[in-house]
């Protein structure tokens, strides 16, 4: 495992990290044992994983408690990254928030604390950071940081942050338009999720049409299609054309899609570590090998080069999920 610190911070996390949702659960990912996510996060441990991301927006707190149960007997080797969800990030709403996240993690810091989304009814950028100057003088957090943030919604936020939770793979590139050369600028950190885009770069789907309805939600969907809502037309064909040819670079270089797809986004500009979920602990030691690729020389630059048309395709949209998106 390769380690990067995060230059704002001065905290050293693993590059690729354990992204916790699926420990919730719920109709996004189904049926979920707490004794697989403990298991999971162990073997995560035991493979140099250092960082674990999570939310209290994961299943009502869920997974929350579940990272603490696991993490109870070890928590000195592990950084762990938690989000509070607003909806105004009030001083009395995000201190609460804090101490409930606290409580259920069953720890008495949080290394990372991070705000899910960009609230339009969030209280001015200045009191957000006031109050989190007060949790990390009471020691409740170590850093601050966003997640799903733009260059306006970051703008007032720049000083006091040292990482950027971001939607960022091979088939969401929107964000190097003007995110990271910002956060570039700034030595602000990015954390990585849905690099795999929900299984669609696992390897274990051919086309669009075989990932399972509950998560085929994104803009790379047609939203004629039933249960997709954004209200765009979508880009199945050119992201199917693009699946195929990444499959293709990856067949010929002998590498598994999961390993290309974690391994080049934990290539990229400025990102500090890849939140790779898993559910078990043979998915985690497969996602911990991938910190240890040494990948063939201009592999990863064909992959980049395979997936510019979809890039320019969907321009600088950053919220897979809808239009007008929710990130400014």
């Amino acid at each position: 495992m390769k380690y990067r610190t995060i230059e704002k911070a001065g905290i050293e996390v693993s590059i690729i990290a354990l992204g916790c949702w699926q420990f919730a659960g719920g109709k996004m990912w189904g049926e979920q044992e707490d004794r697989d996510s403990i298991r999971a996060v162990h073997a995560a441990l035991d493979s140099g994983i250092t960082l674990f991301d999570t939310a209290e927006g994961y299943g009502n707190g869920k997974s929350e408690e579940v990272l603490g149960e696991a993490l109870k007997d070890r928590r000195s080797s592990a950084v762990i990254a938690t989000k509070a969800s607003g909806p105004t990030y009030a001083e009395d709403e995000l201190t609460a928030a804090c101490e409930n996240s606290l409580r259920r993690l069953k720890t008495d810091y949080i290394d990372i604390y991070q705000l899910h989304w960009p609230r339009k009814t969030a209280v001015s950028p200045l009191q957000i950071l006031e109050t989190v100057g007060k949790l990390k003088k009471s020691g409740k957090i170590r850093s601050f940081g966003v997640c799903n943030y733009g260059p306006n919604d970051i703008a007032e936020l720049l000083d006091g942050i040292v990482t950027n939770q971001l939607n960022y793979g091979l088939l969401w590139r929107g964000v190097e338009y003007e995110i990271v050369p910002l956060l570039r600028r700034r030595s602000i950190g990015i954390l990585t999720y849905s690099s795999l885009m929900h299984g669609l770069l696992s390897g274990k789907y051919e086309t669009l049409d075989d990932l399972p309805e509950s998560r085929a939600r994104t803009l790379h969907y047609s939203s004629e299609r039933e249960g997709v809502d954004h209200g765009q037309a979508g880009q199945e064909e050119l992201t199917n054309k693009t699946l195929a040819r990444i499959r293709a670079i990856c067949g010929e270089a002998g590498i598994g899609m999961t390993e290309a797809a974690f391994g080049w986004a934990a290539h990229r500009e400025q990102v500090s570590s890849v939140l790779a979920g898993a559910r078990n602990a043979e998915q985690v030691e497969q996602n911990a090998r991938i910190g240890d690729i040494e990948f063939p020389e201009g592999f990863l630059d064909a992959l980049s080069e395979a997936t510019e048309e979809l890039k320019e395709a969907f321009g600088g949209q950053v919220d897979v999920w809808q239009v007008p998106g929710r990130i400014g």
